[in-house]
């Protein structure tokens, strides 16, 4: 039976990014999710549509259907000042609120005498993901 909307779906996955795993529940207890409710990205959503439980397929899901296209736009220099008391480093996930209270993340990219860089854009905008999913149970 192969899963259709509003089932619990139990799976395994193994995601890689130019061949370098970067997540995994492989060997760990499976994750459960309802189909068709945005739990999971889209692209792998649509990707394991017409599997059945017991099988094991490779999934590749285009940035778009992922985290979406990287958006240079959502990219932005403050002035240092901004950042009193803060030990920046490249790479360095910072964390604010927004003018509702919701929590925004931003990237440093650069870090000058003057200006922080920082990148609005999810670390794996503009990435094409492999998944290796084993679906366990579909109910």
């Amino acid at each position: 039976m192969s899963i259709n909307k509003n089932q619990v779906v139990s799976m395994s996955y193994e995601v890689t990014l130019n061949d370098e795993i970067i997540d995994s529940n492989i060997n760990k207890e499976p994750i459960k999710f309802i189909y068709g409710s945005g739990e999971i990205l889209k692209g792998l959503e649509i990707g394991i549509k017409d599997m059945e439980a017991g099988e094991t397929k490779t999934i590749k899901v285009l940035s778009k259907d992922a985290y979406g296209e990287y958006d240079s736009k959502l990219s932005e220099t403050l002035p240092i000042s901004d950042f009193d008391d803060i030990d920046l480093e490249i790479g360095m996930v910072l964390e604010a609120d927004d003018d509702n209270g919701d929590i925004i993340r931003a990237t440093v990219t650069e870090v000058t005498e003057d200006n922080v860089t920082v990148d609005y854009n999810h670390p794996l905008a503009g990435c094409d993901l492999d998944f290796k999913v084993t679906i366990h149970s579909i109910a």
